[in-house]
């Protein structure tokens, strides 16, 4: 069970920014077909527009997580 208060996730946060934020952040960025270990140290919104993606959508899924 978590604990405490998660700070809020943004499209601005690396990839790595929010697995620290949200361990279970990985799941999603799977789902999404998201590579958290190689393109980790680059923001959201960046690797969602790579990727054909929309930020937002891939943030709620983050935020049903936390």
């Amino acid at each position: 069970m978590q604990t405490g208060t998660v700070a809020p996730l943004r499209d601005t946060m690396t990839l790595n920014e929010i697995v620290a934020a949200v361990p279970r952040a990985v799941e999603v960025f799977e789902r999404f077909g998201l590579d958290s270990c190689c393109g980790g140290a680059r923001p959201l919104a960046v690797i969602c527009v790579k990727h054909g993606l929309n930020p937002d959508l891939v943030l709620r899924a983050l935020r049903e997580l936390a």
